[in-house]
């Protein structure tokens, strides 16, 4: 029951933000700027991981590509609001959460890994199915 409380608030709090954004429009000047910012954000985000080593640099690059990827939907569908551009925003949601997941998974080996892996391609699955669905 709790499942479905909490299912159906984020589902009415995803619809809220889209229908949000879809009230904000943007003129190609501040998308311009907010591109610009994006990169910004990751150049730095990117420098941040240089100073750490093996799997947890490979995270942070991860996390750091994602957040990229996930703000350039979420520009886009700001720029150019659709269903089409909902849906490429969560699926990159889901993305950068599976190349985080995976990236984690490396610290394990043998069959804790292989269920890792596994875990993670459900959770992308099932959150680009919901994305679908929307």
């Amino acid at each position: 029951m709790i499942k479905r409380y909490l299912a159906a608030m984020l589902t009415a709090t995803s619809f809220t933000v889209s229908v949000c954004a879809m009230a904000q429009a943007m003129s190609s000047g501040e998308y311009s700027a907010a591109k610009d910012s994006v990169e910004a954000d990751y150049n730095s985000a990117k420098a941040s991981c240089g100073s750490l080593a093996d799997n947890a640099k490979d995270i942070c690059m991860a996390e750091a590509k994602g957040k990229k990827e996930v703000a350039k939907a979420e520009l886009d569908a700001r720029y150019r609001p659709s269903k089409n551009a909902d849906y490429k925003v969560a699926e990159a949601k889901a993305e950068a959460d599976y190349a985080v997941a995976r990236a984690k998974c490396n610290d394990q080996s043998g069959d804790a890994k292989d269920i890792c892996v596994k875990q993670a391609k459900a959770a992308m699955a099932k959150a680009k199915a919901d994305a679908k669905a929307q």
